[in-house]
């Protein structure tokens, strides 16, 4: 995994451009093989794929109970990536850096540097969940604010670059104290995982007996080795290297005039009315987002459709559910 990842991000535009229908192909069977497996889960199955694309976290909204922590594991062993590059953690008050960050090394330590022993913990995984993430300390959401931003770390006052290509959070409901804001912000879409019994109560049981069943008896049918862990990280060159090429615009070649002037007419609109904030950050990333999910659903420019995206740049769980109303209206 780890050669095939390392070979991918040394991949040119040419030899991407030339793989770029089969491996959104693979990608497509990838999405929609995972979404089975979930009842009501399959828009989130697409936004995740999206946003590993993209290279930008994903942060699950929901209730206990919901499917957040199986959305992620069956994620990552659909793509085939091995427990040593996986990184996975339920954060409380209590958490302390060292199981998150790997333990101080004695050894080094004694010899006057400061250095963690990063061997399965966060700084060395590809793929990594955090649940619960705002509960965590303020010592790490320090750390974690230089791995999510820049995917650095420091050790002995050093950066040291991570191979963290993928990364979701999870917590029960979206915290509103102000020294969680710039940690909050740094997942640029919000995904909500609601209950589904009420509408689908015949399929939920017969899918979670089925799952359960997968799982006693060690039966992985959601990892049918359509996508890899490298076929994310090639599609994410892919794109950059479209986005930044040449000398004419990406939204003159990919994003027509009248799609780009909707998406700046809405996030106007929920700016004003929603209370949605649009910095200039988010709409840069924003706009690499949508961009990756025109080219993964429908593989040419950007549609309408696609601009339904800003439905999940709510900052609370009320506003969240308002958009996911609101976005569809404003778009028609």
């Amino acid at each position: 995994m780890t050669d095939a990842v390392t070979a991918a991000r040394a991949l040119g535009f040419t030899e991407l451009a030339a793989e770029g229908p089969a491996l959104r192909e693979r990608l497509g069977h990838f999405r929609k093989a995972l979404g089975r497996q979930f009842v009501g889960k399959e828009d989130i199955v697409d936004l995740m794929t999206v946003c590993a694309i993209a290279g930008e976290p994903l942060l699950l909204v929901g209730p206990p109970g919901t499917a957040k922590s199986e959305l992620v594991l069956k994620f990552r062993e659909a793509l085939g990536v091995a427990d040593e590059d996986a990184f996975e953690y339920m954060l409380t008050r209590f958490t302390e850096p060292a199981e998150v960050f790997g333990p101080l090394d004695l050894g080094e330590l004694r010899g006057g540097r400061y250095l963690r022993r990063t061997r399965g913990k966060l700084p060395a995984a590809r793929v990594a969940f955090l649940d619960e993430i705002f509960h965590a300390s303020s010592a790490i959401l320090n750390a974690l604010l230089t791995v999510l931003a820049e995917r650095r770390f420091f050790q002995d006052g050093a950066a040291v670059a991570v191979p963290l290509e993928v990364l979701f959070a999870a917590t029960n409901d979206l915290p509103v104290e102000d020294e969680l804001v710039a940690l909050r912000d740094r997942f640029p879409l919000k995904a909500l995982s609601l209950p589904v019994h009420e509408r689908r109560f015949g399929e939920l049981v017969d899918a979670g007996l089925a799952g359960l069943a997968d799982r006693e008896l060690g039966r992985r049918p959601w990892a049918e080795g359509h996508a890899t862990l490298a076929d994310v990280v090639k599609a994410r060159r892919y794109l950059t290297w479209q986005m930044g090429r040449g000398e004419t615009p990406d939204r003159e070649r990919f994003f027509p005039e009248t799609t780009f002037g909707e998406l700046r007419r809405l996030l106007r609109t929920l700016a004003r009315e929603e209370g949605v904030p649009v910095s200039d950050r988010r709409v840069v990333r924003l706009y690499r987002l949508i961009r990756a999910r025109a080219w993964l659903l429908h593989g040419g420019a950007v549609e309408r459709e696609d601009l339904l995206l800003c439905a999940h740049l709510g900052e609370t769980r009320a506003q969240l559910e308002r958009l996911a109303e609101r976005v569809p209206e404003l778009l028609g």
